[in-house]
């Protein structure tokens, strides 16, 4: 981990206003990966130690962790995130916990991949975070119930060794192991309570699910595509727009600032690996008075090579699904949307099946990443 901002010790006492005019946070290098602890890509925190004052599922939430200073329940304060009770020592003459004692939580990540980095959000939790955290990783296919990823036949790898953390803060770890990975042990020590987790990394599917589908939506975060690079992120996140399901609000997809040139804007795309692809939904839901007036996409099979067209610059119309079937399919590996001039739209769908080579390369990734 390098040229990772690190913070510690207590935040000061909340002191009226707003509780995040004093949150401790920066910029992480790796951020622009997409979430593989999402909910809507099917994540879900399955078991914990303890979670006497604030529940597991918290974890994942995907907005900010709120706080009501008011908020108080049978069982103390009410924190919107995962909180355990204090440990203590076996006796009188031994009060305090041990150094080896610490509370646990299981994740299933939402899609299967390599992670790149961590953040472990103490957010409100200013005084009662733990002292460290630890994280780690496993690979367990199918649908291992709790019992059987704690069991002795499960190698757990430390992705993140036990560290110092901050109170009311973002707590950042870059990840450089190079597996693919499907569930988290998230330790805290020896207690106390973490608002929000975030897995940051590159979604890497089972070549042999693919395969079983046939057809498929290619450039699908679930199904291992990714966005590269995007001329804007003003108001949402690119990554939104190859999520899981139908746009179910306005910033469930991409919309950029308005611009005063005579400019575009667009989005890169890596799909799964090389494909080819025959028929195109651009969803344009809940974006009726700021969707992208024009679409082109374009493809190409490695970074110097020129972009092929292969949907010219189409009218969109607003909160629209707009749906292409191709005469020849499109083959290539990356893909390119330019939208014109601005705006945005909330889904791409690129639906069709991996090349022999496409279908080769991810077969041997998977092996050599663990898969």
């Amino acid at each position: 981990m390098t040229g990772i901002p690190s913070f510690t010790g207590n935040a000061n006492p909340y002191g009226g206003g707003d509780p995040y005019a004093d949150y401790r946070t920066a910029e992480f290098p790796f951020t622009q990966y997409a979430n593989l602890a999402d909910r809507q890509l099917g994540a879900g925190v399955i078991a914990a130690n303890d979670e006497f004052f604030a529940q597991r599922e918290n974890l994942l939430v995907p907005e900010a962790a709120e706080f009501d200073p008011e908020h108080f329940g049978h069982k103390g304060k009410v924190m919107d995130g995962w909180e355990t009770r204090r440990r203590r020592g076996i006796s009188a003459e031994q009060p305090w916990p041990t150094p080896e004692d610490h509370d646990w939580a299981l994740v299933r990540l939402g899609a299967p991949g390599v992670i790149r980095g961590i953040v472990v959000d103490t957010a409100h939790f200013r005084g009662n975070m733990p002292q460290a955290v630890s994280v780690e990783a496993a690979s367990v296919e199918g649908a291992p119930t709790p019992e059987e990823l704690l069991s002795a036949d499960v190698k757990w790898t430390t992705i993140v060794p036990r560290t110092a953390v901050g109170g009311h803060a973002a707590n950042g770890f870059e990840v450089t192991a190079e597996q693919r990975f499907t569930h988290l042990r998230v330790n805290q020590h020896p207690d106390g309570g973490i608002a929000r987790l975030r897995v940051y990394g590159e979604v890497l599917p089972d070549p042999k699910w693919l395969k079983a589908l046939g057809a498929f939506d290619v450039v699908a975060l679930e199904n291992g595509g990714a966005v590269t690079d995007a001329s804007n992120r003003f108001y949402s996140s690119p990554v939104n727009t190859i999520n899981p399901g139908r746009s179910r609000k306005m910033d469930d997809g991409w919309e950029t600032a308005r611009r005063r040139d005579n400019g575009n804007d667009w989005i890169n795309y890596q799909l799964v690996a090389e494909s080819s692809i025959s028929a195109i939904e651009i969803d344009t839901a809940y974006l009726k008075g700021n969707s992208a007036g024009w679409a082109s996409l374009s493809i190409k099979s490695s970074d110097d090579a020129e972009w092929q067209e292969f949907l010219p610059r189409t009218r969109l119309q607003p909160d629209t699904n707009h749906r292409f079937v191709l005469d020849t399919p499109a083959v290539g590996s990356l893909v390119r949307i330019d939208i014109f001039p601005d705006g945005g739209f909330s889904r791409l769908r690129l639906f069709g099946s991996l090349t022999e080579d496409g279908t080769a390369k991810l077969a041997a990734r998977h092996q050599e990443l663990g898969g």
